[in-house]
């Protein structure tokens, strides 16, 4: 017997379950609320020509005016608040929140950003915007294992622990996506699977091949929690081969261990132009198409990048079918329909979070006792805590005075950063406070506000002092 492909399957239940209901006359019956996500998702896609259907499974889908889907970036940020859109609420860096060993503040974290991130697309919606940094499908956490301190974005891990990463991230996911029986918050992704932890320039060509002990004891761990017990959405691959297989395109981590052996239910993005690699630099297929096909085969549904622009070609070309491209698609707005993209936002608890919430009191305070809890004391001779009777301090560093070096990677934007150096002048009135920047972190970069050298804060007093 020939098995029926998911979504035509999916489309007859829903053209029954819509008639059963008086609704199937209507022209749009994915918006019909009593039907599932999954048999709503499937009735729309069934609308779709080819064409249309490869452009959303890019992450800058467009809209479908005939058929009222509005365009839609899957491209959001919120590793430690909502990034790049505008005012956030800034907590510390992931690895500053993994030192705190505090998991019921990491999901009070999650949920704050959350709450801003609801406030901000909904904001964004009201005016029109559909653009990147403005959806509600996050990539975050990102759970690699950090054991390199020379990978510069280890900042944004939890750490060379897996234990601690999967505790960290089951509780950043659970905030991130709330707890609605019915419509997630938002979707989280966990990422990258997996053995990706640099070196950078490497990535694009790599081939990890971890023991296979290693692999199960320290690379997914992590992911199996946030699959298992935080029923993550979403799974971001990597750039790198494991194994000899692209991490975006792999049968063995996206079919066998990902879907068979942990049962995830949600869908797979690539890393941004990751499925490029796949035919350039890891050479596995010859061309686009070829390398586009292997994706969503092996379970890739959506791609950051352009690729997939080439899949209508690779259906002709014999190297996938459209059932499967069908497949891929419905799981993709399933998902957007469980996030109530597509129905009244009085339905939808989430949508009904105001605008005011974004950087709200509550909000700081929290960020500060983070940032308090992340602080960690390797050693201390007996200089702290400072005497009230001092009359002098010097603060000495590049980045000390430095507004950016408290941001991280992935951030918002904060509506008062205080830096290192404004903090202490606050907080030691009437004790003067010599700075130098010292050391440059980047060699040639000049900063006029600041004293070079380390001279100029040394603590002798000058003829004039007391």
């Amino acid at each position: 017997m020939t098995r029926m492909p998911i979504v035509r399957t999916l489309a007859l239940c829903a053209a029954a379950a819509l008639a059963n209901v008086g609704y199937a006359a209507g022209p749009q019956p994915w918006l019909d609320p009593s039907a599932s996500f999954e048999t709503r998702a499937a009735a729309l896609v069934a609308q779709m020509s080819l064409e249309e259907k490869a452009a959303q499974m890019q992450n800058a889908a467009p809209a479908i005016e005939r058929l009222g889907v509005p365009a839609y970036d899957w491209w959001n940020e919120g590793l430690h608040g909502v990034a790049r859109a505008g005012q956030a609420t800034v907590f510390p860096q992931a690895i500053g929140l993994a030192a705190t060993f505090d998991v019921p503040l990491m999901g009070q974290v999650a949920t704050t950003i959350s709450d801003e991130a609801r406030a901000k697309h909904h904001q964004f919606v009201r005016e029109g915007s559909h653009g990147r940094y403005q959806g509600l499908t996050y990539w975050s956490p990102n759970i690699n294992i950090f054991r390199d301190p020379r990978w510069g974005r280890g900042q944004e891990t939890y750490g060379e622990d897996p234990y601690l990463t999967a505790r960290m991230g089951v509780a950043f996911v659970q905030g991130l996506q709330g707890d609605d029986p019915v419509y997630r918050k938002l979707d989280a992704t966990a990422k990258h699977l997996a053995v990706h932890s640099g070196p950078e320039a490497d990535r694009h060509h790599f081939d990890a091949r971890p023991s296979r002990r290693d692999l199960y004891d320290t690379y997914l761990p992590a992911f199996e929690a946030l699959v298992k017990e935080g029923q993550v959405d979403a799974v971001m691959g990597a750039y790198n081969r494991v194994y000899g297989e692209s991490a975006s395109a792999s049968q063995f981590l996206l079919r066998d261990v990902l879907r068979r052996d942990w049962g995830f239910k949600g869908y797979v993005v690539s890393d941004c132009w990751a499925i490029v690699d796949i035919w350039k630099h890891h050479k596995i297929v010859p061309t686009r198409e070829a390398a586009a096909a292997l994706a969503v085969k092996n379970g890739t549904e959506l791609e950051c990048g352009q690729e997939y622009a080439t899949l209508p070609a690779a259906v002709r070309q014999g190297l996938i079918s459209e059932a499967e491209i069908d497949d891929a698609v419905t799981r993709l707005f399933a998902a957007r329909m469980r996030l109530g993209m597509f129905d009244p936002p009085e339905r939808v608890r989430w949508a009904r979070i105001p605008a005011s919430v974004n950087q709200a009191p509550a909000h700081d305070a929290l960020a500060l006792k983070a940032a308090q809890e992340s602080l960690v004391l390797l050693k201390n001779d007996g200089v702290l805590p400072l005497s009230r009777s001092l009359k002098r301090i010097a603060v000495i560093g590049p980045t000390a005075d430095d507004t950016m070096a408290l941001l991280g990677n992935y951030f918002g934007t904060p509506a008062a950063p205080v830096t290192i150096l404004q903090g202490i002048r606050d907080a030691a009135q009437g004790v003067e406070v010599r700075y130098a920047r010292g050391v440059d972190l980047v060699e040639g970069r000049d900063d006029p506000g600041a004293t070079p050298l380390i001279e100029a804060a040394y603590l002798r007093p000058s003829a004039d002092s007391p």
